[in-house]
Formats: C-alpha cells, structure tokens, sequence
C-alpha cells in the first residue's frame, strides 16, 4: 500500500503591489482621460476658424494662436499685470469682507434655530436675487468707483458661505451631538470640539462657491464705469474692435478662475485631513 504526501501549503503572504511600471500607465490613462476634453476644446478652436470658417466670421472668431499671442503681448508690456492687479485686488478685498461676516454669522444662526426660522425666509428671497441685478442699484447709491464695485462682490460672496456654514452646522449628525452632551461637554466646548469640525467640509465649499463668484461678478462690474480690470480690458477691446485682446482677456479669466478654484481645493484637503479619502 503506497501513500502519496501533498506538498504543504506555503503562506506567501500579502499580494505584492503591482510593479510601477503599471501604476504609472494608469495614472497616464487617467491624465489622458481628465485633459481629453480639454484637448478635443483647444483643437476645435484652434483649426475650425483656420479651416471651416470664412475670413468675415473669423474676424469674430479667431483661432486661439493668435489670442494667445495677444495675450503674450498685453503680458510683455505689462498692461496685463495692471488689469489682473486691479481685479484681484478688488476681488481679495470683496471675499475677505464676506468670508469673516458670513462665516460667523452663519455659525450663530446654525447653531440657534430660532434665529435660523426667523431670517429662514429673507435668506431664501435674498439667496434668489441675482448680484448683477443690483449692480445698478449699487452704482446709483455708491457710485461707479471702487466702493460699489467691491461692495457688488461682497453681496455675490456672502450667500453662499452663509448658507454653506448653516448647513454646516444643521447637518452634524446627532448621534455624535448626544455622545458629547453625555461625556459631560458643556455647549462652547461642543460647539469647538464637535461642531466647528464636523462642519469645516461644507464650509470651505461655501468659500470655494465664494471665491469663483467674487470673480465672475467683479469681471462683469468692471465693464460699468471702471478705469481698469480684466473686466475693463474685455469692453474696451471689443468697443475698439481688437477682438484678439478681448478673447486673451477671457481666457485669463478662465486661468485666474481655475488657479483660484484650485488653490481653495488644495487649503479645503489641507484643513480636512482627518475625513477618509475618497476612491478614485
């Protein structure tokens, strides 16, 4: 009688992470995919005017070499340091106003709701009112300087930090709010401790809304009455017909936007290190 012995199983222990090689043409298939549109959009603006379109309609629509060299050329002789200064000067000043009133204020009627159902109602009428729909009642009370330009884009900015912050605080979860009350926390302590925190992810959405708005808005007050901007140099240069420096304009607001957006992104991860990343 003969007995067959089987080979022990051997541990080999945990998978082994896959070779860089790999990672690394995953995470080009995934630049690939994120710029593709991007790519597809420049490409498009880029050869339709050289190609498809007539000379009449491309004087209205130029390919973006040749506002990218406007842009280059405002750049080398400063006129675009001055606009772009003057824009985010009056932005910063604008969102840093609304930032420390909408912050607290938000916090206060968070966390009192009978605060929060008394102004319930004017915060939705006021959230529903378009900031350029008062940008004449701003002009007519403040004038056309500098004062109603940036006061336009602390109204824009203010909402949605605001209403961020309240839901903020309104969305703590509970439980979490009972288990401090019953380790004794007293109400400043809860509200530092427990509240303060939980709410620090929406409320650095509201700022992130705030700080592309304070943008947006101040671009389109500069077009009324302004001696400088980026806002400025978009009107003047389609008043004066130099269609290429009105698309640069344009796309460096798309650039400042995108640097903004970003850099808040990047401070909102900074100040949430302690939530769980999220899968890809």
């Amino acid at each position: 009688m003969t007995t067959t012995l089987e080979a022990p199983a051997v541990h080999t222990g945990p998978a082994a992470p896959p070779p860089k090689p790999r990672r690394f043409r995953k995470k080009l298939t995934r630049a690939v995919h994120a710029s593709a549109a991007v790519v597809l959009f420049v490409l498009l603006w880029e050869l339709v005017p050289r190609f498809v379109l007539d000379e009449s309609t491309r004087t209205f629509l130029p390919p973006l070499s040749e506002d990218l060299q406007a842009l280059w050329d405002l750049a080398l002789d400063g006129e675009l340091a001055d606009h772009l200064l003057a824009s985010v000067g009056r932005s910063a000043a604008g969102f840093v106003v609304a930032v420390a009133v909408a912050v607290p204020l938000g916090l206060l009627i968070g966390w009192y709701r009978p605060v929060a159902r008394f102004l319930q109602p004017l915060l939705e009428l006021a959230r529903n009112t378009a900031a350029l729909a008062l940008l004449p009642v701003f002009t007519l009370l403040l004038g056309i300087g500098e004062l109603s330009k940036v006061t336009l884009v602390v109204y824009a900015c203010v909402w949605p930090v605001l209403l961020n912050t309240i839901a903020g605080v309104n969305t703590v979860d509970p439980l979490l709010v009972k288990a401090a009350r019953s380790l004794g926390l007293s109400s400043p302590r809860l509200f530092r401790k427990v509240i303060l925190p939980s709410a620090v992810p929406t409320v650095f959405t509201g700022i992130r809304m705030a700080a592309s708005y304070s943008i947006l808005v101040l671009v389109a007050a500069e077009m009324v009455g302004a001696k400088a901007g980026l806002g400025y140099l978009i009107n003047t240069s389609q008043v004066n017909f130099q269609i290429q420096q009105m698309y640069a304009g344009i796309i460096a607001v798309s650039v400042l936007g995108v640097l903004v957006n970003q850099g808040f992104v990047v401070l909102e991860r900074r100040f949430s290190t302690w939530r769980p990343k999220e899968k890809p």
